[in-house]
Order: C-alpha cells, then sequence, then structure tokens
C-alpha cells in the first residue's frame, strides 16, 4: 500500500469537500439549539468494558486494543453510550431534562462500501430524565424538522415499539432488522443457521408482519400531528427493530424517499444502558443522524451550494521592496472584512502570482507598482474579466460588494 494513502475505510477532505460538510454542520446545529439542544463532546478511546454487551453482533466490529498501560481499551463505537456514561458521571449535576446534541467521529470494523465507513461522522440527540414518550416524539419531530429546514420535500419517519417485539428471540430481531436486505427467504436461512426451524422462523414472521401500532407509538403520531407534520411523513414499520441490544420502548429510522442508499438516521429508547453504569434504569432517548448519508443526500437532491472560493482578493508584491507596502494593505483589508491573501513570497514574478490567483478562483488581484504607490492608489484587477482600475484602497471593499 502506498503510504501516500488513507488507510482503506477511512477518507481525506479537500477544502470543497471540507467546506460542504461544515456547511451542513452549520445548517443543522442551529436547529437543534433553537430546540435547546446543548453540545457535548467525548474521548475518542473509551474502557472497552463500556461497550461490552450493549452492542449485540456487531461487537465484531470494535477497535478493540490493549493501551499501553495494560488496559483494554476501544475507539468509540457510538456516541450514546459515551453519553449516558457521562450522565452517569455527573447525575447529580446536570438538570434534567437534559437535552444534548454531539457531533463527532464514530470507528467500526466495516466492510468498507457505499455509504459505509471505518470512520463516519454522526450528529447524535438525546433527551435524558424523561420517562413520558414524549420525549420520544419530540426527538422524531426535531429529526424531521432537520430535513425539512435542509429543504427536503418529502422525509419519512418509519416508527415500531421494541415492546411489540418483546416475546420474541434476540437472534430473530436481529435478523427481521435486516429483512429490507435479506428479503423472507433470507430471513428464513438466517434463523436455520442459528439452530431455529423454518416453521418457527415463519411464525416469528408472520407475528411481525401482524402487528398493530401501540399506545406508545400513538402518543408519538398525536405528537408529529400537533406539530403539523404531514401524514406522510410517518408511518408504522411493524419489520423495523433496530438491532442494538440496548435498544428499547420506541424506536424509528428516517428515509428519504429517492434517496436508496438506505436509512439516513435511526433512534430508540435506551433506559436499561444505565443499569450497568448506576445500578438502575434511568430515562434516555435519542437518535443517531448519518451525516455522511444526510450530505450525499443533500447533494443528490441539489441542497448544498456550490463551493464559494473564501479568499476574496489576493494582494501581489511587485518587488520586495515594496513588500511593507502589500503587507501593510492586507492587513487594512481584513481589518474591513475582506478575505485576503498576501502572496507569501517577495521573490515571486507578478504573473505567476497571477496564474495563482486565477487557478485557486480568487475573483480578484490587488498591484502596488511603484506608480500606484506614489499616488496612493492601487491596481484593482477582476479575473474574470481582465478589466482593471486605478482606485484608492479605502474603495476596494465597497467596489467587491458591488
Amino acid at each position: 500500500m502506498s503510504t501516500t494513502l488513507p488507510l482503506k475505510g477511512f477518507r481525506d477532505f479537500l477544502p470543497p469537500q471540507a467546506w460542504v460538510r461544515q456547511w451542513l454542520k452549520n445548517k443543522i446545529i442551529p436547529v437543534l439549539e433553537s430546540w435547546g439542544y446543548e453540545p457535548l463532546e467525548t474521548p475518542t478511546l473509551e474502557p472497552a468494558e463500556l461497550f461490552a454487551g450493549e452492542i449485540g453482533e456487531d461487537e465484531k466490529l470494535f477497535y478493540k486494543f490493549t493501551d499501553l498501560g495494560g488496559r483494554e481499551v476501544m475507539l468509540r463505537y457510538d456516541q450514546t453510550l459515551p453519553t449516558c456514561r457521562v450522565v452517569a458521571q455527573n447525575i447529580n449535576q446536570l438538570t434534567f431534562p437534559w437535552r444534548r446534541y454531539q457531533i463527532q467521529s464514530n470507528f467500526r470494523a466495516e466492510k468498507p462500501q457505499a455509504g459505509r465507513f471505518r470512520e463516519f461522522t454522526q450528529i447524535d440527540f438525546d433527551i435524558f430524565g424523561v420517562e413520558s414518550r414524549i420525549a420520544d416524539a419530540e426527538v422524531i419531530a426535531l429529526t424531521l424538522e432537520v430535513y425539512r429546514q435542509l429543504g427536503f420535500k418529502e422525509v419519512t419517519a418509519l416508527i415500531n415499539s421494541r415492546e411489540l417485539l418483546k416475546d420474541l428471540p434476540y437472534p430473530a430481531i436481529v435478523a427481521i432488522d435486516k429483512l429490507g436486505k435479506i428479503g423472507e427467504p433470507g430471513f428464513i436461512d438466517d434463523m436455520n443457521s442459528k439452530g431455529i426451524s423454518t416453521a418457527q422462523a415463519q411464525k416469528y414472521l408472520d407475528y411481525v408482519k401482524n402487528l398493530q401500532p401501540n399506545e406508545e407509538i400513538k402518543t408519538i403520531y398525536a405528537y408529529l400531528k400537533g406539530l403539523g407534520y404531514p401524514d406522510s411523513w410517518y408511518r408504522f414499520q411493524p419489520t423495523l427493530a433496530r438491532s442494538f441490544s440496548y435498544s428499547q420502548g420506541p424506536i424509528w429510522e428516517i428515509i428519504i424517499p429517492g434517496y436508496t442508499a438506505g436509512s439516513v438516521a435511526g433512534g430508540e429508547r435506551y433506559d436499561g444502558i444505565f443499569q450497568k453504569l448506576i445500578g438502575k434504569s434511568f430515562p434516555g432517548t435519542g437518535i443517531a443522524l448519518g451525516f455522511d448519508r444526510t450530505l450525499e443526500a443533500v447533494q443528490q437532491f441539489g441542497l448544498a451550494p456550490a463551493y464559494p472560493q473564501p479568499t476574496r482578493i489576493l494582494v501581489t508584491i511587485f518587488s520586495p521592496e515594496f513588500f511593507p507596502n502589500s503587507l501593510s494593505l492586507s492587513l487594512s483589508l481584513r481589518s474591513q472584512g475582506v478575505n485576503t491573501e498576501l502572496y507569501p513570497d517577495p521573490e515571486a514574478k507578478l504573473d505567476k502570482q497571477l496564474k495563482y490567483a486565477s487557478k485557486k478562483g480568487i475573483p480578484y488581484v490587488v498591484i502596488l507598482g511603484p506608480e500606484e504607490i506614489a499616488k496612493n492608489q492601487v491596481m484593482l484587477k477582476t479575473l474574470s474579466t481582465g478589466t482593471q482600475q486605478q482606485t484608492s484602497p479605502s474603495e476596494i471593499p465597497s467596489l467587491l460588494s458591488k
């Protein structure tokens, strides 16, 4: 493997990619904060025991190792369990209900494929300390609002409850969660591979297909209706199972009609996680929004703006002796709110500096030669048209704004 390539399943983001990722975060954060959610960050490395027994079959995807201190540690698999650790640690300091959001990378030893990476960003938002299913309804409603604010005309929350699946063994729940990918024959094969007969597997399948919404789901429906979300934006999905071991109560996923790579977000209630942390159940509910899939959908539907070159003007250096003049002008322009680059090599030919600005897409260039300096003027050049004009340095910001 070439040392210039990132590891498989990991990615570099060049400026246009990094910019649109930052744009998406900056679109979502104000929506979350307008509903009262506060930011949280947790360490990249966590004790391995925090995740042990909580994830289910996907524990095989843990990036787990022994550190130099002999401790079993792992890279953050998700953000729910670390946040529950934070709540348990600060349960007497936090004010409940506590709403939090978190935007960080998670790490899973996935087989890299479309929409799946070994390092990926998630946006989580959760409510702690509320047993009422209104909390679950709020998280679902807020998720729909995020996608509405991003410009999507159609979004659908698929809703079920693990309470409705409580009579099924966990292996059946895991297989049901994959039903959309493997189909009914694949479900039967999966059950057979785990020692469950075809007849029994068919009973599980029939049971799930005949489920009806329970009261907690109806509570969520009433909340969403009260906020004015169209009926088409949410529906009961009896085959939704959310196979995390900690999933309980209401469970849901968000899909975008027309986006075929899969769901863009998923959530559940997980009160039971706290049993291991504080010795008793404590209310928690929330969602993980898949940042990469959401960005992919945003771009597919043409909802993301084009990358804008952040630099508005390049201040060139006519010759080394005039470097102090160029330096002073760059400082003045930045102080007036103009994104300004100063070419960093006083020895570079002017032609090279102009080619740099053109290749990078900087729209304006300013030249300070001996003639301009003598008149206390500058030459302002518009690269898209090739036109140029002498002007006072103080007039540049207003000229650029036009």
